[in-house]
């Protein structure tokens, strides 16, 4: 004990350090040599090592996975190649069904109007005709996988037509299948149908203002009188009827009555039995019968579809619109498509109705013009009297900012005695 504390407190003597003593735990530390690298002829067969890769699991698939790693996928793959596949088989047939009907009705258009398609290019003669046969998607435009249309413009007594081609979403089976069923269960709901919509302009008398004739003076050209009285007429498949009533204006104003040279399947819309006379010819009925249940309908019209919210929207707009189903043999539905694509010149040349027709005619447009008219000077007086009321409040706030506090308080009892006095003279009134 007492040679510890000497050591501690320095009792004995301290020698000179030593600089090795640091270092003589390592001073027998063996020397290491290397491994030799070559093998044992004896044992393992003797190869080079240069270029060898370490082995390692982690790229060798096949060892570190096994097919039930991949159940998911192997359960979803079926589903995205039926999607797959359903999506080519109906992006497909629609096209094919849009090239079927311009195959068949493209020769009818060309020989009605001097330009079909979208790029504006006159295609008359009958070299164009066929290459317009052989690629007929220059005249169709792609809107989307189930919307196609088509255009024509050139031809006298008519504007421009407008096409439109709708399909089935064929190319989505989710799609496909909901809209089907919504339709089978609710009664509102549309089923996908195939179709297709021409819509014509007529040009009633403004082919000057419409196609100017460059670097002439407009005034001096002649052209043909193209005018015709405004009126609404169709005729309508009996199934689609109610739809059609409901979801135009148009067709709301007229009344409906069965034709005896009709089929039983569908019935004339009318503002009066005269123009009915007028227009129904026979190739146009034979036409109708014809299509048979293809057809969905046929409407001559000057009015919006939409019901007119203001004045401006009343101003008459001369239309002529086709509903035909898409069928494998365009035959039966054909002869309906030339008499429309000449219905105009048709309204042209007998559209001219006596006084009392149009009289008749007149008077259900002007009582709408009327109904607007209120409503628009209802809107109005409401306008004015609320800008009124504003300016009276700013200038009542403008006074009671120049008042002290006694002013202001006299000047609200004596508004609140006016408003009790003219409260008690509308309930004596009443009474």
């Amino acid at each position: 004990m007492a040679g510890m504390f000497k050591n501690v407190f320095g009792s004995q003597p301290s020698r000179a350090a030593n600089p090795d003593d640091d270092f003589a735990d390592f001073v027998e530390a063996p020397n290491p040599s290397p491994v030799s690298l070559v093998a044992d002829s004896t044992t393992i067969p003797a190869f080079s090592t240069e270029g060898t890769v370490p082995y390692t699991k982690w790229y060798r698939i096949w060892e570190r996975t096994s097919p039930s790693d991949f159940k998911q996928e192997a359960m979803i793959m079926p589903f995205i190649l039926v999607v797959f596949l359903f999506h080519l088989w109906g992006t497909r047939k629609n096209r094919r069904k849009a090239r079927d009907w311009a195959k068949a009705h493209i020769p009818a258009l060309q020989k009605e109007f001097a330009v079909v398609g979208f790029d504006g290019i006159s295609r008359s003669g009958p070299q164009e005709v066929s290459v317009e046969l052989a690629n007929p998607e220059q005249s169709l435009k792609e809107k989307s996988a189930h919307e196609f249309a088509a255009y024509a413009t050139g031809r006298q007594n008519v504007a421009f037509l407008d096409i439109a081609l709708t399909m089935p979403k064929r190319y989505n089976p989710i799609t496909y299948v909901v809209e089907y069923l919504f339709s089978f269960f609710f009664e509102s709901w549309e089923a996908p149908a195939e179709k297709y919509e021409a819509l014509m302009y007529a040009f009633d008398g403004k082919e000057k203002d419409l196609v100017p004739v460059l670097g002439k003076d407009t005034s001096s050209v002649k052209v043909p009188n193209s005018t015709y009285d405004g009126f609404i007429w169709a005729v309508v498949h009996k199934s689609h009827m109610r739809k059609f009533r409901t979801d135009r204006y148009d067709a709301s104003i007229t009344f409906s009555k069965d034709h005896p040279k009709l089929p039983s399947w569908v019935t004339v819309m009318s503002e009066s039995a005269e123009v009915t006379d007028a227009l129904l010819t026979p190739e146009l009925i034979q036409a109708i019968e014809q299509a048979g249940h293809d057809f969905e309908f046929l409407i001559v019209t000057d009015q919006p579809i939409d019901k007119p919210t203001k004045i401006d929207e009343t101003v008459p707009k001369k239309r002529i619109q086709l509903s035909v189903n898409l069928s494998s043999d365009y035959s039966s539905t054909l002869p309906l498509f030339n008499q429309y694509l000449r219905l105009a010149d048709k309204l042209v040349s007998v559209a001219h109705w006596r006084s009392e027709v149009m009289r008749k005619i007149r008077n259900v447009r002007e009582e709408e013009i009327k109904k607007l008219r209120r409503v628009e000077e209802e809107e109005k007086a409401e306008e004015r009297k609320l800008a009124a009321e504003k300016i009276k409040k700013e200038e009542r706030e403008r006074l009671l900012r120049g008042m002290t506090a006694e002013e202001q308080r006299k000047f609200l009892e004596r508004e609140s005695q006016k408003g009790q006095r003219r409260s008690m003279k509308k309930s004596t009134r009443k009474g």
